[in-house]
């Protein structure tokens, strides 16, 4: 992540693969070195971001670009003082992200203020599927009250590479691929006894007229104004996450 919703008037298609998230590969396909995507040698483990980003312009930029930073909605796990949401990254981060991974040469420095808006409100989006499927699995009580059992962010990673087997399926039946992977471990306290569950996101970018006749119709789905189909559920590393799953997807199909 990291993120304030705000929607252009329309969303471009955006590059294969989120820069600010990736935890491996360059450009090239297939190349797992993980690196600092700002060429500092300090990366923050949680988001293999650098612990201080930088926020010089890139070597022959033709525009100056904001620093600015917008804080999220998202809680983030562990973060000091209590309280404190991810914070998205700015225009200048993102287009230094861009070409530091060779992905630049279709950006202007005029598009990055859309492309950012893009980013962080996918990763609002995102975030409103996670909590959908917490509630639906794993609601406060009397016994968890909502204040101590709220999720939280703790890490994640770009993986533009890497087909789920969702997504796998999902190409067979279709032969739409995302353009893009995130895994998202999202700290779940359970009323005081926390626990990691890993989320995986698949994005799929609609052309103009396309649908997706999925059975996942209760996802976080694309508009006209806003063509990026978000595909969200925990990952199949449990057999709680194996429950919770099966329990959404008779759900959503029983009303």
């Amino acid at each position: 992540p990291m993120h304030e919703p705000a929607k252009p008037a329309a969303a471009p298609a955006p590059p294969e693969g989120c820069p600010m998230h990736e935890g491996g590969g360059g450009g090239a396909k297939g190349d797992r070195t993980v690196y600092d995507v700002y060429a500092q040698p300090k990366t923050n483990p949680s988001n293999l971001m650098p612990a201080v980003p930088a926020q010089l312009p890139s070597p022959g930029q033709a525009a100056p670009l904001s620093t600015a930073r917008e804080a999220s909605s998202i809680p983030q796990t562990n973060a000091e003082g209590g309280g404190t949401t991810w914070t998205y990254p700015s225009p200048q981060m993102f287009y230094n992200a861009l070409r530091r991974k060779g992905k630049a040469d279709d950006v202007e420095e005029r598009d990055m203020d859309v492309v950012v808006r893009v980013h962080n409100d996918m990763n609002e989006r995102t975030w409103r599927e996670v909590l959908r499927w917490e509630a639906a699995t794993h609601p406060a009580s009397e016994e968890k009250p909502a204040a101590s059992s709220s999720p939280s962010l703790l890490r994640f990673q770009g993986r533009p590479h890497d087909l789920s087997p969702l997504a796998l399926l999902h190409r067979l039946r279709t032969g739409a691929v995302p353009f893009d992977r995130h895994d998202w471990v999202v700290r779940r306290a359970d009323g005081g006894e926390p626990s990691d569950v890993r989320y995986v996101i698949d994005y799929y970018y609609l052309e103009p007229g396309q649908t997706l006749a999925t059975a996942a119709a209760a996802d976080d789905s694309a508009t006209p104004d806003n063509p990026i189909w978000i595909r969200v559920r925990p990952a199949l590393d449990s057999p709680t996450a194996a429950i919770d799953r099966a329990r959404v997807f008779f759900k959503r199909r029983t009303g």
